[in-house]
């Protein structure tokens, strides 16, 4: 009896590991009320199926996400040990065309940043969005190289183009710089792209022709080594949140180059008063605070699919 209890005892044990390795989420208990972000970063595979983008960029998750492969002819995927390269198809396809634009402007191709986990989800560290498999970072480090090794892309340092003033871009940044945001930007499939307010600013003075394109660009704090694409929730996609207020909402001209754009490197750099007494508020609930019930219902499912 004792032989048979320690057996079945073992052999429950080796059920419970086979099962949570095939599916992390088994081992999810709701009453816990985990941070969703401890939940998500167990998957290093997505969910089979339909790929569909839950939720908001900020708050929501990706079913049947697809990789990008980490080298192509154009491109190679850096910081590949996060395992941050899946996403919905139309980011996929979104970056392979524009690598293959950048080429055409005089680069090697496109170093590409993180875009989602394999069910996307809020993240451990790093990014606020990037949770439904439609946002993508694009380096602004123009490629020497396409066959880095993996360690090489974990450990490459990303070339920043502003200045420590926060005011202008420096040497670093050139006009194909500004041709590939162009072509990012023409595409319909793009809702927005945030960079720094330099970059912009740059743009709105010395591009020539239309501008309308530049409409699309927002101004950001950080963003001085990368870009970030954000594509529109794909038409059939009833699960996705659609982002407000939209672009030509936010800008009071066609382009955005207006003063709004110039707050940035004016107002927004001014030291704070310290006479003024700052009022107390509620620390907002951010990315990694959220527990599953912040999320979409839907998202439920997504932990438990296989």
């Amino acid at each position: 009896m004792v032989i048979s209890l320690v057996f079945y005892t073992k052999l429950i044990s080796i059920i419970f590991i086979f099962l949570f390795k095939i599916n992390p989420s088994f081992g999810h208990d709701p009453n816990q009320n985990l941070q969703a972000n401890k939940i998500f970063e167990k998957f290093n595979l997505p969910t089979f199926g339909e790929s569909k983008p839950i939720g908001f960029y900020a708050k929501g998750c990706l079913s049947g996400g697809v990789k990008l492969k980490d080298t192509g002819p154009t491109w190679q995927v850096m910081r590949p040990s996060r395992n941050r390269n899946w996403g919905h198809p139309d980011v996929i396809s979104y970056i392979i065309d524009l690598s293959k634009s950048a080429k055409k402007v005089g680069w090697k191709g496109l170093y590409i940043g993180d875009i989602a986990a394999p069910r996307g989800g809020p993240m451990p560290y790093g990014h606020q969005s990037h949770q439904t498999g439609l946002d993508v970072d694009i380096w602004l480090t123009p490629p020497k190289s396409l066959t880095l090794t993996k360690k090489e892309r974990d450990n490459i340092k990303a070339l920043s183009v502003r200045k420590k003033n926060f005011k202008e871009v420096n040497k670093n940044w050139t006009l194909e710089h500004a041709k590939i945001l162009r072509e990012a930007a023409l595409d319909n499939r793009v809702d927005r792209i945030f960079i720094n307010a330099p970059a912009k600013i740059w743009m709105c003075e010395n591009i020539q022709g239309s501008k309308k394109w530049l409409q699309k660009i927002r101004p950001i704090w950080g963003h001085h080594s990368h870009f970030h694409v954000r594509l529109k929730c794909p038409k059939d996609s009833t699960e996705c949140i659609k982002q407000r207020p939209t672009v030509s909402e936010i800008s009071k001209s066609l382009t955005g180059c207006d003063e709004t754009l110039n707050w940035w490197v004016t107002k927004a750099l001014e030291p704070a008063d310290p006479t003024k007494k700052k009022t107390p508020t509620k620390k907002k609930k951010g990315a990694r605070d959220y527990t599953m019930d912040d999320l979409p219902e839907m998202c439920l499912d997504v932990i438990h699919s296989k």
